[in-house]
């Protein structure tokens, strides 16, 4: 009985040793890698998701490509289901490279907003750099600008483009962001007391090796045209020193720098420029995860400069407004961002303060864009 004991023992050692075994091939065979490793948080904490602002709000960065043919009514009703009550389209003019299709575009967009978008969406502007470096280019601009705001046009709108390799001039050299040819456009801007909203560079970590160290690993693994450095060899901080430059020799015009300029990382960095320019404004487009994983740094910061910060989302995508509120509005923990390549890290809550909240939402932006209507937003 003893030897049948031991014999049955070790064929269910042998058995278990080759179960285990199978269980090591398999995950040999199939490992768990950075991409599908995406584990759901057993932390118990109260939760405040918020799907709607809490205040009626103007979100000064937002694309929409088709406005001239647009159904407005049906983008006013997803502008309700937010609670927004102005959106400011960026891309007046469209991608047209020539100067009369980008007019028509800004017209018919302006007609249809006129007809049938009320008072709700405003629209801005955007310059043609086709023949940049010829005689008349500057004048040209210059001319159209004031054109465009005599129809309508908020602001005007500077794509990241600018700076990159794909605009150039006459002679086929790169056209840097203070390229003194701009400068008539820049004091165009503040004689006419219309903001410019700017997009310079990308993230700092798109210039970055690709490899364990650089956190936006998955991004550019996922979406590998965002990688710089090797299309576009200018630095990154070459393209922020000649954002800086417009700024400083423009203290007469009022800029919103985009996406916080690439500082939301560095917010010790973004408060000693915003000393240095006054005449600066940032908003927070795709820039909301760097916010929401430094509350407290975050906060102090808003509260700091509350009165120079505005709210701005980038993309259509309204399902994403909530991630934005529930940063700003609550102080719920360690929650998700919604774009995982985006941001792997968790969320936490700024909890603004009322005040702050109306400053960023709604009452910055009446301050510096002109013709936006007030009656529509709480005192």
């Amino acid at each position: 009985m003893l030897i049948k004991k031991m014999l049955f023992a070790g064929v269910l050692a042998v058995a278990g040793l080759g179960s285990l075994c199978a269980q090591q091939s398999r995950l040999k065979e199939e490992p768990l890698g950075f991409e599908e490793y995406d584990p759901v948080s057993t932390l118990i904490v109260e939760e405040n998701p918020v799907t709607k602002a809490k205040y009626p709000f103007i979100d000064v960065h937002n694309h929409q490509y088709r406005m001239p043919t647009q159904d407005l009514g049906q983008l006013k009703l997803q502008m309700d289901s937010l609670n927004m009550g102005i959106m400011v389209n960026l891309s007046g003019r469209g991608w047209f490279q020539e100067w009369a299709e980008g007019t028509q575009h800004l017209k018919g967009a302006l007609e249809n907003v006129s007809k049938n978008g009320g008072k709700r969406i405003a629209i801005f502007t955007n310059l043609q750099f086709k023949d940049f470096g010829e005689e008349d280019w500057s004048k040209r601009a210059v001319a159209q600008l004031e054109e465009d705001v005599k129809m309508g046009a908020k602001g005007l709108k500077i794509y990241k483009s600018l700076g990159f390799s794909g605009i150039r001039d006459e002679k086929g050299k790169r056209v840097a962001v203070s390229d003194p040819r701009l400068q008539p456009v820049w004091q165009k801007c503040g004689d006419l007391g219309i903001p410019v909203l700017i997009h310079t560079a990308d993230v700092p970590s798109f210039w970055d090796p690709m490899d364990r160290y650089n956190e936006r690993w998955l991004e550019l693994k996922t979406h590998p045209n965002r990688r710089r450095g090797d299309v576009d060899p200018i630095p990154f901080d070459s393209l922020i020193a000649e954002q800086h430059a417009i700024f400083r020799n423009n203290p007469k015009t009022t800029f919103i720098n985009a996406h916080m300029g690439w500082y939301a990382n560095n917010l010790r960095k973004l408060d000693s420029l915003m000393t240095v320019f006054p005449n600066t404004y940032v908003e927070i487009g795709a820039v909301i995860a760097e916010l929401g994983r430094q509350p407290r740094t975050a906060k102090k910061f808003f509260d700091k400069h509350q009165d120079r910060v505005l709210f701005g989302k980038d993309s259509w995508v309204p399902s994403e407004y909530s991630t934005y509120f529930r940063v700003l509005e609550t102080e719920d923990e360690y929650f998700p961002y919604h774009k995982k390549y985006h941001a792997f890290w968790r969320m936490y809550g700024l909890g603004l303060s009322d005040e702050v909240l109306k400053k960023l939402y709604y009452k910055n932006a009446l301050k510096i864009i002109p013709g936006l209507d007030k009656t529509a937003f709480p005192d």
